[in-house]
Order: C-alpha cells, then sequence, then structure tokens
C-alpha cells in the first residue's frame, strides 16, 4: 500500500518577514569547491519564488572567504559548524539552529521552481520528505529487490530522500541524534539511510513535486510530470547544472538539458541578485537576519580596510 501523502492546506506564498523570522531555509556546503554555484543558485530561485524566509546556509572551517563574502552578498545567513563525524556530510548540526521553529533543508543541487512555503505550515512534530526509490543505489535495483541493512532496526514503512526534508530544531533530538551517529556503523547511503532509521517513527511523506530527482525523468516518469515540479534535485551524475556537459548517460534528453537550461535561467539572472534597498522599495520579501548579516559585513570590510 501506497504511504498517505501529506497536504499542506494553505497557499504557496507567506506573508513578507517583518521580524525575526521563525522558519527558515536552511543548505550546506564544505570546502572550495564549485558547490558555492549551486548555492548562489537556490538563493537566486528562492528569491524569484518570492519566498518569506531566508536561506541559512550551514559552512564548515574549511569554506574560503571568497566564497563566504560571494553568499553574504547573495543575502544568505552564514553559519559556521563542525563536522559530526562519522558523517562527514555534518548534516545532522541543522537540528542545532534551535532559534528557528521549522526549517526546510534542501541540499544545494537543489532548485526551487515554485513557492513552498507552505510546507512551513504543515501539522509539527513529524520529518517530512518526498518518498524515494532506491534505484539510484544501485542504478537498476527496486524497493523490493534491494533490502534494508539489519543493521539499522526495523525498516521504515517508506523511504524519504534525504536531499530534501522538513524538520523542528530541537537540542534534545540534537544530542540523541549525535548519541544514535556514534553508536551506528556506516550504511551504504549515508546520512540518508541514518535520518530514515532515526526518524521512522514521525516520517511523513509529502508530494513529489517537492523534491523531483532528476533519475525519476526516467526511472519512474509516472511519479511526477516535469511541469508540476515545483522542487528539482539535480542529484545524478552529469546534472549538476554548472557542470553540465550533456555528455553522461541520460544527459542528453531533452527534458534535462531543459531543466538545465531553466537553472542557468535563474542563475544568470542578475535581477535575482540580493538588493536590501531594492526589496525594500518594491515592498518585497526580506529576513531581518540577511539584512543585518550584509550591514554587518560591509562595515566590518569598511573597518579593516
Amino acid at each position: 500500500m501506497a504511504p498517505e501523502i501529506v497536504k499542506s492546506t494553505t497557499g504557496n506564498a507567506a506573508a513578507p518577514v517583518v521580524g525575526p523570522s521563525k522558519h527558515a531555509y536552511v543548505t550546506f556546503l564544505a570546502g572550495a569547491g564549485d558547490y558555492v554555484k549551486g548555492v548562489v543558485g537556490l538563493a537566486k530561485g528562492l528569491r524569484k519564488v518570492g519566498t518569506a524566509f531566508p536561506l541559512v546556509v550551514a559552512i564548515l572551517a574549511d569554506v574560503p572567504v571568497e566564497h563566504r563574502r560571494i553568499l553574504v552578498e547573495q543575502g544568505c545567513v552564514l553559519r559556521e559548524i563542525e563536522a559530526a563525524f562519522p558523517c562527514a556530510d555534518a548534516d545532522q548540526n541543522h537540528a542545532y539552529f534551535v532559534e528557528y521553529e521549522r526549517m526546510i533543508y534542501m541540499d544545494a543541487d537543489v532548485q526551487v521552481f515554485d513557492n513552498i512555503d507552505d510546507l512551513f505550515e504543515l501539522p509539527s512534530g513529524y520529518f517530512y520528505g518526498v518518498v524515494d526509490c532506491v534505484c539510484e543505489m544501485s542504478g537498476d535495483a527496486c524497493p523490493q529487490k534491494l533490502r534494508w541493512p539489519q543493521e539499522l532496526g526495523p525498516q521504515p514503512p517508506f523511504y524519504l530522500n534525504g536531499g530534501m526534508f522538513v524538520f523542528e530544531p530541537d537540542l534534545t533530538t540534537y544530542h540523541d541524534l549525535i548519541h544514535t551517529l556514534t553508536i551506528t556503523p556506516p550504511t551504504p547511503f549515508a546520512e540518508q539511510d541514518f535520518l530514515n532509521m532515526f526518524f521512522r517513527e514521525k516520517m511523513k511523506p509529502i508530494s513529489p513535486e517537492y523534491n523531483l530527482l532528476v533519475a525519476m525523468l526516467w526511472r519512474h516518469p509516472e511519479a511526477v510530470g516535469v511541469e508540476k515540479a515545483k522542487v528539482v534535485h539535480y542529484c545524478e551524475a552529469g546534472s549538476k547544472p554548472w557542470r553540465f556537459t550533456g555528455e553522461e548517460e541520460n544527459m542528453e534528453r531533452e527534458d534535462m538539458k531543459m531543466l538545465v537550461s531553466k537553472w542557468w535561467d535563474i542563475y544568470n539572472d542578475a535581477s535575482l541578485d540580493f538588493n536590501v534597498a531594492q526589496r525594500l522599495t518594491k515592498g518585497l520579501p526580506l529576513s531581518r537576519e540577511a539584512a543585518r548579516q550584509v550591514v554587518v559585513h560591509y562595515r566590518s570590510a569598511s573597518s579593516a580596510a
């Protein structure tokens, strides 16, 4: 039996933020590689769809100053975190942002094409995500062919993709999560296996349109139509827009080329660059956290000159 999909009962857009936000989007960045382009694209995509909430970027200490400057200038709120081992991805640190009541995590290779602020209004107390297919773990396996690792305990009723999820930061949950992490053996699919195990009693599925994995286009085309996708996850090998060549398997597809082109349209749109004065003048959503961070950044730069 297919899991019951939880649907939002509110409209897409939320009212502009006029004080400290209780909600936020969050992504993760490490190192000096090119994933900073993905974060910039995500920030501009959220701005294009008119979100009322900030984008927090959890960064490791190895993110260079230049990349931090780029993100601040795009209105991102930067939070330096420490890696939680044995999972080098450090996704678990997101639960430490307890000043927010609810956050939506998205990988840096995700793009938003429609407003999804309504997800912040889902019933509290649950961990929400989109049901994944384990095809991506083995290339051709289906759920009935790939067994859940016994060392993780009882199998969840369904398996959520870890590239986008809705959660509620809580210190008690954070400490419990870190403890569980230290006693859990490594698994084939890293943090995604772990999150499914840890939150299996609280997981609720949401519509596939909130996280369309590009591989679904050829593995499960019936799952969701491209035209309905609010969020697209460029997680397949060769699909990262900023590295795209079209030479890898399945990348020659017209629907893939179209999605990559849509990502670049947003990334290259200078009108979507963060500008405090313009957004205030036009009455557009602006998080106080993002505006304050830009001011602090430039004051610090000026005083150091």
